[in-house]
């Protein structure tokens, strides 16, 4: 049998997640190779966060070569995947979750409570910046782009005083003790989907090797960000609106929390919902509803407004 195509973008933490599959599908005696694609998030680097608001952006051409079928299976971080996958694709696996939270990179590893008013923070989107506003609206809130190597050795030339990053992806990659504090999900709640990987295939995904990704699956993980999906779909929110949401099993019960705040962070709605596990979409779209009634609608219109501009 030929080895298994999988199709990644190039930058250091998606190169480590793509082995990070082809060795445990190695695990499972399915040999992989690694097929890099440029998307057009990698294009557009520098751009500010309210200049890509394009759903999809880091996906899209890894979708296409699927589709064609110059990949076989594709391996996204679940925060960057539209809530929308394409006809005749499909996610086989979600793999367990890794911590879902934020977490803080500071010159002289101060806390986010310790930062000194005006010190510039960066951060690549609207989600972080609206949170961390509403709790620090003393600090200054700057634009940052590039892979997470790239923002660190911003940081490093002094660019800003602190950058916030998935706590995840510093972990992959080795970097953990360069974290300063890790935010509580009181300040700040995670993306949709982050932590997770999940891996992308075609929906007449061969029988051969369909086997071994369903082992990659992880039920309490798929569980919690189904509920969150459905939560950012009613919302209709791209990666781009100041939404945060985290769900997970507690026991027998899933609980999902979740967030809308205006950019500028003076306006900021939070609930929670819970139900058993089977209801996780439908527990996701209730809490949307109530959040929608809330005034989060016409959070997320100013919000859409601000990013269209």
């Amino acid at each position: 049998m030929k080895p298994v195509r999988i199709g990644s973008r190039g930058s250091l933490l998606a190169a480590w997640q793509a082995k990070h599959i082809a060795d445990r599908l190695a695990g499972l005696g399915v040999a992989a190779e690694i097929i890099y694609i440029k998307t057009s998030g990698d294009k557009f680097q520098q751009a500010g966060v309210n200049q890509i608001g394009i759903k999809g952006v880091f996906i899209k051409e890894i979708e296409d070569a699927l589709l064609a079928g110059r990949v076989d299976i594709a391996v996204h971080s679940m925060k960057d995947v539209p809530t929308e996958t394409p006809a005749g694709l499909t996610f086989p696996a979600i793999c367990e979750r890794e911590d879902p939270r934020d977490c803080l990179v500071s010159s002289g590893s101060l806390r986010f409570a310790k930062l000194p008013p005006g010190a510039r923070v960066g951060t690549s989107s609207l989600r972080r910046q609206a949170q961390l506003r509403h709790a620090r609206p003393d600090l200054k809130y700057l634009d940052l782009r590039g892979n997470v190597d790239t923002r660190l050795q911003k940081l490093e030339r002094g660019d800003y005083d602190a950058v916030v990053l998935a706590k995840a992806g510093l972990d992959r990659l080795g970097w953990g003790a360069r974290i300063s504090e890790v935010i509580s999900t009181e300040v700040c709640l995670p993306a949709v989907g982050q932590g997770a990987l999940g891996i992308e295939a075609r929906a007449d995904l061969a029988a051969d090797f369909g086997a071994a990704l369903a082992k990659l699956d992880h039920s309490p993980t798929r569980i919690a960000v189904t509920a969150e999906r459905a939560l950012l779909q009613e919302l209709e929110g791209g990666c781009q609106v100041p939404l945060g949401a985290w769900a997970r099993m507690m026991g027998s019960e899933l609980v999902l929390e979740a967030c809308i705040a205006s950019v500028d962070g003076a306006q900021y709605i939070r609930r929670r919902g819970s139900g058993r596990a089977a209801e996780a979409e439908g527990i996701g779209r209730k809490l949307a509803r109530e959040m929608i009634v809330a005034g989060g609608a016409e959070i997320l219109q100013q919000a859409g407004r601000n990013v269209a501009r």
